[in-house]
């Protein structure tokens, strides 16, 4: 489907629930995605961060993203992660994805060895060329070791390469200058770059972004309270921002559920992709909580934890039913 230009919204990055085998439970993901639509977002994000994209398999990657499409059956666009260290590794992940039917692409800068902002200019400038997808710049140093800095990502969306970006940087001194470069919250879209799309992927501090101009939020936990952050985005639409603070506050609360898993036994993402898979469990959605090898798994104790900060939430009832 024609991406909206600006991308909007609520996009989350979905997660991909796996089987007894460490294959994808396309089941599973299938009630997902519905889970999501229902929700009211505005979009998915498949094979994102949240979806354990670093841990799958060429085939798993093909395998989850047309379950997520065909789920999708049109409804919202899907955005693939193409994530990968190098341009020819990433162009054959974005053929799959259009052959697929993706309707936009997901690109980091490249990484494993350290990049120019020329060559990761002409990185995104190179998959733009050869896959005729709306590109997506994913800015998330803490992974590729490479800022996207305001100047760069300017270039690439006045010159058409880039159709958007998701900031995942934790920079908000950097998101705000972008915004301001493209014409700041008044101007956004009658400036140097109309259709850019910028998307927060800091998810506590949505409505801090939103307002400063930000067109939308791919957040992990949208996973477990999709509607929660639908809620969020349209009061700030409708400048109701003391109802936007108010949502964002619940979801900072429900957030902390990420820590759950001790740091002396488990990778903070052991732990929070763990609390998402969890909830998702106990909240009907998905048949197993299991995340991709070599993470570990949450213990008994801590899926309980989850289980009653999904309660304090209003998500699920003190006899253990979904409050969906």
């Amino acid at each position: 489907m024609a991406l909206p230009a600006p991308l909007h919204g609520v996009i989350p990055p979905v997660c991909t629930p796996l089987d007894p085998r460490g294959e994808i439970d396309t089941a599973s993901l299938t009630r997902l995605v519905n889970h999501l639509v229902d929700g009211g977002v505005h979009g998915l994000f498949a094979l994102g961060s949240t979806s354990e994209v670093a841990y799958l398999t060429d085939a798993q990657r093909g395998t989850a993203l047309e379950a997520v499409i065909k789920a999708a059956d049109g409804r919202v666009p899907v955005l693939a992660g193409v994530i990968d260290t190098t341009t020819p590794r990433v162009l054959d992940h974005a053929r799959t994805a259009a052959a697929l039917g993706a309707d936009a692409l997901v690109a980091t800068a490249p990484f494993y060895t350290r990049t120019h902002p020329r060559e990761i200019a002409a990185h995104f400038r190179h998959l733009r060329t050869a896959v005729d997808l709306p590109l997506f710049a994913y800015d998330i140093p803490v992974a590729v070791h490479s800022k996207l800095s305001p100047s760069l990502v300017r270039e690439l969306a006045e010159d058409g390469t880039l159709a958007g970006l998701k900031d995942s940087s934790g920079d908000e001194g950097s998101l705000r200058r972008l915004l301001t470069a493209l014409g700041g919250r008044t101007a956004r879209h009658s400036g140097p770059a109309p259709g850019f799309s910028v998307l927060t992927g800091s998810e506590l501090t949505v409505d801090a972004a939103l307002l400063a101009g930000a067109d939308g939020v791919v957040p992990g936990i949208g996973n477990v309270d999709p509607a929660a952050y639908v809620r969020l985005y349209d009061a700030a639409r409708a400048g109701d921002w003391e109802q936007a603070a108010a949502e964002q506050e619940r979801l900072v609360t429900l957030f902390s559920l990420v820590d759950v898993g001790p740091e002396s036994e488990m990778g903070r993402s052991s732990s929070a992709l763990g609390a998402f898979k969890a909830a998702l469990h106990l909240l009907g959605v998905i048949d197993r909580s299991a995340t991709a090898f070599p993470q570990r798994p949450l213990s008994d104790d801590a899926v309980a934890e989850v289980g009653r900060r999904l309660t304090a939430a209003g998500l699920l009832k003190p006899g253990g039913a979904a409050t969906l």
